[in-house]
């Protein structure tokens, strides 16, 4: 994925770039790089081409690196509430008999999906400032 920017500021080897926002920004995983404001967001990126505050550029998110936030952000939630939804009905409603088993279910796979929230949270720190997890700008356009 690329975009096309304008850098705003320089900070030691990173760069503030200032991009048009789209509709997919609502629902991209890199919440911690980007900072949406109006019809703009700002990313965070690597200045491996040497550009300085003005310049107009190309960043690119490596397709490992996003491909592996889409999974996290979208997969393991997804994963803990079927988990979740399934240990409900087989085994807590067992516990509880007099508990409608669909009930328990739920409450199981809701449980499940907003603590896959949390792990998320303390998880994704550990990654927070890393370059190797940051789009990179490759090109100076003007």
């Amino acid at each position: 994925m690329e975009e096309t920017g304008i850098v705003k500021e320089i900070i030691g080897p990173k760069a503030i770039v200032s991009v048009q926002r789209k509709s997919g920004c609502d629902s991209c995983p890199g919440g911690s790089v980007c900072k949406l404001s109006g019809n703009e967001a700002e990313i965070e990126a690597v200045n491996d081409a040497g550009a300085k505050a003005g310049d107009t550029v190309r960043i690119a998110f490596k397709p490992y690196t996003y491909l592996k936030g889409t999974v996290f952000v979208y997969g393991i939630p997804s994963i803990m509430l079927i988990v979740g939804a399934v240990i409900g009905k087989e085994y807590l409603s067992r516990s509880l008999p007099s508990m409608d088993p669909d009930l328990v279910s739920a409450i199981g796979g809701f449980g499940l999906f907003a603590l896959s929230f949390l792990f998320m949270k303390f998880w994704m720190k550990r990654y927070e400032g890393k370059t190797e997890y940051m789009p990179v700008i490759e090109e100076i356009i003007k």
